[in-house]
């Protein structure tokens, strides 16, 4: 189908194949989609030992500027950068098949991760309690409460069973996780190890989540569900969250902007970022910091008074 030895061919009939049984089925969905929309249009002709830095940089530079599947609009520099993330682990993967020398992607100019303040937007304290107030009544309340309230992401609340949940000691645990791939919604588990993990629930989630479950008709089996058990449509969850927010007029954010706000509001409020990073399923406190690098100013400029006022305490040394 495709020319012999050319970049389409091996990403394609050897690269693809080869890692489907080793990544999560949502990744391989990611990355085939990348291959056939992104890659093969714009780079599959060209032989795999052709592909250097060079024609990175300028499939990058096409990808911004007409990279949707529209070709009147550009791709966001993350979704860029993950295109090249992909492509990275490919070529790293000819290299050890013995098919290249070297990886080209190693000497290319993938455009700058915005992760942080710039990509992200979060409420306030205010607005999140006011949107909690407003929300009381709509049917997935208690969905929005957990995740604002745990920093879960979406499909992790999603895939939370009863089983998973202590009311007693007030405790989740994310065993797996709800996606969304190629029109069907599959049940997976957590990226990572860390993902893999216990969260605090505060007194008011255990009540609302002691509620939910008096009125479940199976308790058992997932938390958050539709009528017959199956889980909810994750992209049904999302445009649910987003005209709720558009109806109460705060400030539009994304769902997963729940998640940014727990994690930066945990901060500001002195939490220790080894605890915040733990309860996000971080795999280490070093990418906590750097994602919510906007919350340190704050965490500083605290620490600074706190200091000053255990040294120059009015009962202690002189001012």
């Amino acid at each position: 189908m495709y020319p012999e030895g050319s970049l389409a061919q091996f990403l394609t009939e050897k690269w693809l194949p080869a890692i489907r049984s080793t990544i999560r089925p949502s990744t391989f969905s990611g990355y085939e989609n990348q291959v056939r929309n992104q890659v093969v249009p714009r780079l599959g002709r060209i032989r795999l030992e052709d592909v250097g830095p060079a024609e990175l940089n300028s499939f990058y530079a096409e990808l911004l500027a007409c990279g949707r599947l529209d070709g009147k609009t550009g791709l966001s520099p993350a979704t860029v950068r993950r295109v090249h993330a992909m492509l990275h682990r490919a070529f790293r993967d000819a290299v050890r098949w013995g098919l290249l020398y070297e990886n080209p992607a190693d000497r290319c100019d993938p455009p700058r991760d915005r992760t942080g303040p710039e990509s992200m937007r979060t409420w306030s304290p205010n607005e999140l309690a006011s949107f909690l107030i407003y929300a009381e009544t709509d049917d997935l309340y208690p969905l929005w409460l957990l995740i604002a309230m745990t920093g879960m992401r979406r499909g992790e609340a999603l895939g939370l069973r009863w089983p998973d949940i202590n009311l007693e000691t007030g405790e989740a645990a994310v065993r797996q996780t709800v996606v969304w791939v190629a029109g069907e919604v599959l049940m997976s588990t957590p990226k990572t190890a860390k993902g893999r993990r216990v969260v605090a629930l505060d007194r008011r989630t255990v009540e609302v989540l002691r509620d939910l479950k008096d009125e479940a008709r199976d308790d058992g089996g997932l938390v958050f569900a539709k009528d017959d058990g199956e889980p909810l449509d994750p992209n049904l969850v999302t445009r649910a969250f987003r005209d709720l927010v558009r109806l109460s007029g705060l400030p539009r954010i994304r769902l997963h902007d729940l998640r940014h706000t727990h994690a930066t509001l945990a901060l500001q409020a002195g939490i220790h970022p080894k605890i915040v990073s733990e309860r996000l399923g971080h795999s280490n406190i070093a990418f906590t910091l750097d994602v919510y690098s906007h919350a340190v100013p704050h965490m500083q400029t605290e620490a600074a008074e706190r200091l000053s006022d255990l040294v120059f305490r009015k009962d202690g040394h002189q001012r």
